[in-house]
């Protein structure tokens, strides 16, 4: 199986807007908490072209409650690679529940999926198989939207700390409005409204991902262990 052509970047973006223009709307946003910049965003963006997704792993139950008061009927996407740990889907429904949420799974094409398994991409080529397991699904649905929120924080990773509210990635304006929610601000939120982590971090997962590609550590360390690797290519 050949590999899967590389995304070519577009020199827009499906909303139309000049690098002026989202320079001016980081500066709008900037001085606003993580929740007014939400509530900002749905009044400033077409709703049904505003593009949420959620890993729920770790501490997702922060930014998927703040969505769920916000606007309760916003769909949540969730990539499912075929390999997440069994705990990653129950805390996924559990959090379905608990919030109402609406989640639509998008999934990579079967038999792209099959090769990466039969093949063990995720050791041979783990950049290859986040591709056809994480990127593809996403570029697939991603033409419907002209905003994409993700959840990122500035400290997670180097690459994140680089990045800005409002950014062109690929053809569409990413959305960052956590990315300078400090861990305190997040722990202190989760333990004022009582949320559920995840229930691998008491086992002490701090990031987690796909099995094959996840083991216990702190921050992001136990993600890819042994490789350079330290982001799925989803952000960059």
């Amino acid at each position: 199986m050949s590999k899967v052509a590389p995304v070519i970047q577009s020199p827009s973006n499906s909303a139309g807007l000049s690098a002026q223009a989202i320079s001016e709307l980081n500066q709008h946003y900037r001085p606003l908490n993580f929740e007014a910049r939400l509530r900002k965003l749905y009044t400033d963006f077409q709703s049904e072209r505003i593009m949420v997704t959620s890993s729920f792993a770790a501490t997702s139950a922060y930014f998927l409650h703040i969505i769920s008061c916000i606007r309760p009927q916003q769909v949540i996407f969730f990539i499912d690679t075929g390999f997440h740990f069994p705990e990653t889907l129950l805390y996924r429904d559990y959090l379905v529940g608990l919030y109402h949420l609406k989640v639509e799974d998008v999934r990579a094409d079967d038999y792209q999926h099959q090769y990466s398994k039969k093949e063990k991409l995720y050791e041979t080529d783990p950049d290859f198989c986040c591709t056809i397991n994480k990127i593809n699904p996403l570029e697939a649905i991603k033409p419907n939207y002209d905003i994409w929120v993700s959840s990122l924080m500035n400290w997670q990773t180097d690459h994140r700390a680089g990045l800005d509210i409002f950014e062109e990635r690929r053809g569409i304006v990413k959305f960052n409005p956590m990315i300078d929610v400090t861990r305190e601000e997040r722990d202190a939120y989760i333990l004022e409204h009582r949320l559920p982590f995840h229930p691998l971090v008491a086992e002490g997962y701090s990031s987690i991902g796909c099995t094959h590609c996840t083991v216990k550590g702190e921050g992001r360390c136990g993600r890819w262990s042994g490789k350079p690797k330290t982001e799925c290519g989803l952000h960059l």
